[in-house]
């Protein structure tokens, strides 16, 4: 059984803007019309009716891995702060191996 979400789950700041009216066509769909918002929507609807539309992102099944994995994901997220935080640290070139024999 899936969880349901809570309210605060969905809605991110809670700044909802009025977006205008629209109507669905002759196949019950609704055209957004404006600025492009995203391409991918998760789509929530409470008891009243009422639909939010939660912009998604893609992320290829490949890396997926990565955000199944926290002590990973920690581990990638500490180091790009570290990186912001110019805490780095320079390593001698390895440009001279790089004709080197794989055994």
């Amino acid at each position: 059984m899936t969880k349901k979400p809570k309210h605060h789950d969905m809605v991110g700041d809670g700044g909802f803007e009025d977006y205008g009216t629209a109507k669905p066509d002759s196949k019950h769909r609704i055209v957004l019309k404006g600025t492009q918002v995203g391409e991918h929507y998760r789509i929530y609807r409470n008891e009243a009716g009422q639909i939010l539309l939660d912009p998604q992102v893609m992320i290829p099944t490949r890396e997926a891995w990565l955000y199944k994995n926290k002590e990973a994901l920690a581990s990638v997220m500490k180091g790009i702060k570290e990186a912001a935080e110019g805490k780095l640290v320079k390593l001698p070139s390895l440009a001279k191996h790089a004709h080197d024999k794989l055994d």
